[in-house]
């Protein structure tokens, strides 16, 4: 490859990786173009890119985005694109398993034990477990309102019991009234 021609390569990678920080890496094992086709339609629908990158170039590129990845060795599919690291897990994992249809056949994908999530290495099943932003935005919405959600109940607790307490005191009357008198025996 000509230095003319890598540069431009590496420009056009530069441009196609700017700001991506999460990523899974899948080997393509027996694939024919049917299967490359499908696969790769199933994520486009999900809104997922795949591109079969020469790893050197890659490598460079991931680097000089702050991304650290380990060097990787033989054909490797980059698979990048998804709203969170879990949806880019997900997604691709169901890819997979959609391209094996029959079970007799050999695996025509197989996904690398590694994978990059926020720009740092990490393994597939830990990506696979990772909370979605809204779902990190909620636990730490229940972590900050549960002790006081449980505060204003100790508060207004005592104030209710009280409040019950008058009423029935209320609902029997007054204190100080009279009984009605027994009626005289004959």
């Amino acid at each position: 490859m000509s230095k003319k021609i890598k540069e431009m390569e590496l420009n056009a990678l530069r441009k196609m990786f700017e700001g991506v920080k999460n990523y899974v890496l899948v080997e393509p094992l027996k694939v024919d173009a049917a299967a490359d086709f499908e696969f790769r339609k199933t994520l486009r629908g999900k809104k997922i890119a795949v591109k079969m990158v020469k790893n050197s170039l890659m490598n460079k590129v991931l680097a000089e985005n702050g991304v650290k990845a380990d060097s990787l060795a033989g054909t490797n599919l980059l698979c990048w694109g998804a709203e969170s690291c879990k949806g880019l897990a997900t997604a691709v994992e169901g890819a997979v398993k959609d391209s094996k249809k029959d079970p007799k056949a050999p695996d025509k994908f197989k996904i690398r034990p590694s994978a990059i999530a926020e720009g740092e290495p990490i393994t597939f099943e830990v990506m696979k477990t990772l909370p979605t932003r809204e779902e990190a935005v909620g636990d730490v919405l229940g972590a900050l309102l549960g002790p006081g959600a449980s505060l204003a109940s100790a508060i207004g607790g005592p104030g209710a019991q009280l409040a019950s307490i008058l009423k029935t005191i209320e609902e029997k009357g007054p204190a100080g009234a009279a009984a009605p008198a027994e009626p005289p025996a004959a």
